[in-house]
């Protein structure tokens, strides 16, 4: 399978990237990976990329995009920080990765589980990291069941998991309220900036 072309990559619409993803995540789970050379694409891409996709994932160990996503060199930017937030650099990254190198598609992934869901669940605190939980904790108020104090902590799988998803769809929404770039491209129809959830006991994604 060869790396991405200026011409395939003009040829993809956002509708047909996520149709990629999905299709990649379904030979994943079937351990069904397409046969490519890595080493082929990095010759391939030496001169320039033309990557589909841009997956904005937690940075845990288990959420490797490139990997459930079945994708090879060139195919997507990876964006990764703890909790799949935004912030002005992440969203300055992706700007480019849309903008300018073309991606289709903006994909905010959470997944089942998430530990730093679990710590702005539990109001963690320590170093820089009570700052990174803090962008989290609009989530865990917009999950508003169950309503039981003691049931509102990480100890509570489908509470977590429930925040998970508010996460991603509040992520959605700052990214459409701080970048009028993206915004613009997915009112112009160029983008589309979807969510979906990674569920690291099965290894399927499903799109939000």
């Amino acid at each position: 399978m060869k790396a991405h072309t200026q011409e395939t990559q003009a040829a993809i619409t956002p509708d047909i990237a996520i149709q990629l993803l999905k299709e990649g995540n379904e030979r994943f789970v079937a351990s069904k990976m397409a046969n490519r050379n890595l080493l082929d694409q990095v010759n391939d891409t030496a001169t320039g990329q033309y990557p589909f996709a841009t997956v904005l994932s937690c940075i845990d160990s288990r959420v490797s995009a490139e990997l459930i996503f079945d994708q090879g060199v060139g195919d997507i930017f990876s964006a990764r920080v703890a909790g799949n937030i935004v912030n002005e650099d992440l969203l300055g990254s992706v700007e480019f990765a849309c903008k300018l190198a073309g991606t289709k598609v903006f994909v905010i992934l959470g997944h089942t589980a998430c530990g730093a869901v679990k710590g702005a669940c539990d109001d963690a605190k320590m170093g820089n990291l009570t700052t990174l939980l803090h962008k989290i904790k609009p989530a865990v108020r917009a999950t508003t069941e169950p309503t039981d104090a003691g049931q509102r902590n990480s100890k509570n799988g489908d509470f977590v998991n429930d925040v998970v998803r508010n996460n991603v769809l509040l992520t959605i929404e700052d990214t459409r309220s701080l970048s009028p770039v993206l915004k613009e491209m997915e009112d112009n129809g160029e983008i589309k900036i979807v969510g979906a959830i990674y569920d690291i006991s099965n290894g399927k994604v499903a799109f939000i």
